[in-house]
């Protein structure tokens, strides 16, 4: 029985580790861009506009219609004349009485219309094609902003990962340092409060590693929400790609090349569109109408009798070519287009600030990302040093030249400059986010 359970346990731990997920952040961008919900509505939106253009489209193609009806006048419609004028039929001359119509009557229509000039709609169909474009780089916008947060979450997996790296590391020292004290305090060449020291230590550390292990579940969590994955999903991360690009900070960007620059451009034309389209209501109309139909009418329903029954009918049509001018609409279209004209005024001067923060935004990143391969190289210095200062603390702490409180403490320094170091690339690599975000690079990252 317990082989049986030792192999069920073994087979657990082999499909547990068959199943992870190396996720590189190429793949959980690429996976968050085909789930994430904010991606997928913006494709709908895109697939939206294309039906927007049809609706438009509609107003300048031929359009038909068809009707029909049928009538019962229970009591038909009367009219007085002089009867003196049918005198020689032997009416009388006073007022006559005379009913109009027929009992029944039916009718079949079909109609016809096609636009033939219309600046309404024609300029509608031009914004309706610029609204698709504007919903297109509203799409590339929202990939870049999914972009920016997966980055952001992934780096920050790195970044307790590797925190919780250099915890253990140090507890695997501080253990070892225990082991020693415990071995001098039963030959007698320490104290009781040495070995009590060292335990302390030890314990801290196992309380900063099981709170590292949440804090890289936590993070890990995130990245899974940020992306759309499940989160039953395990998943682990390659050595690789936590380190600094020297490169990067010589580069040249454009904050003209920007999509936020490009969506608020894009709102400008479908803006001065929209002046054009409410101008567009002081041009004449054409169009032009054919109509063909059947009328019949009698004494009885017309579906079920004819000649016979006194129940006639026939065909008509007709072909209309209508104009409509427009002459005074009570200052009201004025009044549109200078509403149009001053919104579009407003988002130019909207787009003159967003350059101006753009640029800002730029030197920002640039300067910070310049600030932090400097602090880097410092934190990675510090880390040599604290390395080589350990290395001879415990050279004299053996030969008894150091005490334990000066070998605790370079286990700690070591400590503390291995995590400055992680909090420096991660703030290096929030600030490469940043700097190809300015130049507006973000997608170079998928």
């Amino acid at each position: 029985m317990r082989k049986i359970i030792t192999s069920a346990l073994l087979f657990l731990s082999f499909m547990s580790f068959a199943q992870q997920k190396e996720l590189t952040l190429k793949d959980a961008i690429r996976y968050a861009l085909e789930n994430k919900a904010d991606a997928e509505k913006a494709r709908l939106e895109v697939t939206k506009s294309e039906y927007k253009i049809q609706e438009v489209r509609a107003n300048a193609l031929p359009s038909i219609s068809a009707s029909g009806g049928m009538v019962y006048n229970p009591k038909l419609q009367a009219t007085y004349i002089d009867g003196s004028a049918f005198s020689f039929l032997g009416a009388p001359s006073g007022p006559m009485k005379m009913e109009m119509g027929q009992k029944w009557s039916a009718n079949a229509e079909a109609k016809l219309t096609q636009v033939l000039f219309n600046q309404t709609v024609f300029m509608g169909l031009k914004a309706a094609r610029t609204t698709r474009e504007f919903y297109m780089l509203n799409q590339q916008l929202t990939e870049n902003e999914i972009i920016e947060k997966v980055a952001q979450a992934y780096y920050q997996v790195y970044q307790t990962r590797q925190t919780l790296e250099n915890i253990e590391s140090n507890l695997a020292l501080t253990e070892k340092t225990a082991n020693v004290v415990k071995g001098l305090n039963q030959s007698g060449l320490s104290k009781k409060i040495d070995v009590d020291r060292t335990t302390v230590a030890v314990n801290n550390l196992k309380s900063a590693r099981q709170q590292a292990l949440n804090g890289v579940q936590l993070s890990e969590n995130a990245l899974k929400y940020m992306i759309g994955m499940p989160m039953s999903e395990v998943i682990t991360l390659p050595k690789e790609g936590f380190e600094a690009n020297y490169d990067l900070a010589f580069e040249k960007g454009n904050s003209n090349t920007r999509i936020e620059l490009q969506v608020l451009e894009k709102q400008k034309q479908l803006l001065d569109l929209n002046t054009k389209v409410q101008r567009a209501a002081l041009y004449p109309s054409l169009a032009l109408q054919a109509t063909y139909g059947y009328l019949s009418m009698g004494p009885k329903t017309p579906i079920i009798y004819g000649k016979k029954d006194k129940v006639y009918g026939a065909d008509y049509s007709a072909i209309t070519l209508g104009v409509n001018i427009p002459i005074f609409s009570g200052f009201g279209t004025r009044a549109k287009i200078h509403q149009a004209q001053i919104e579009s005024q407003a988002l130019e001067a909207t787009l003159k600030d967003t350059r101006l923060a753009m640029d800002l935004a730029y030197e920002n990143a640039h300067s910070q990302l310049t600030n932090n391969l400097l602090t880097i190289d410092s934190q990675k210095e510090n880390v040599k040093l604290a390395e080589e200062v350990l290395l001879n603390t415990q050279n004299n702490y053996q030969q008894g030249l150091a005490s334990l409180t000066d070998l605790l403490e370079a286990e700690r320094s070591l400590s503390d400059a291995k995590n400055n170091y992680t909090n420096a690339l991660l703030d290096y690599k929030l600030a490469e986010i940043q700097l190809l975000k300015s130049q507006g690079k973000l997608e170079t990252m998928k």
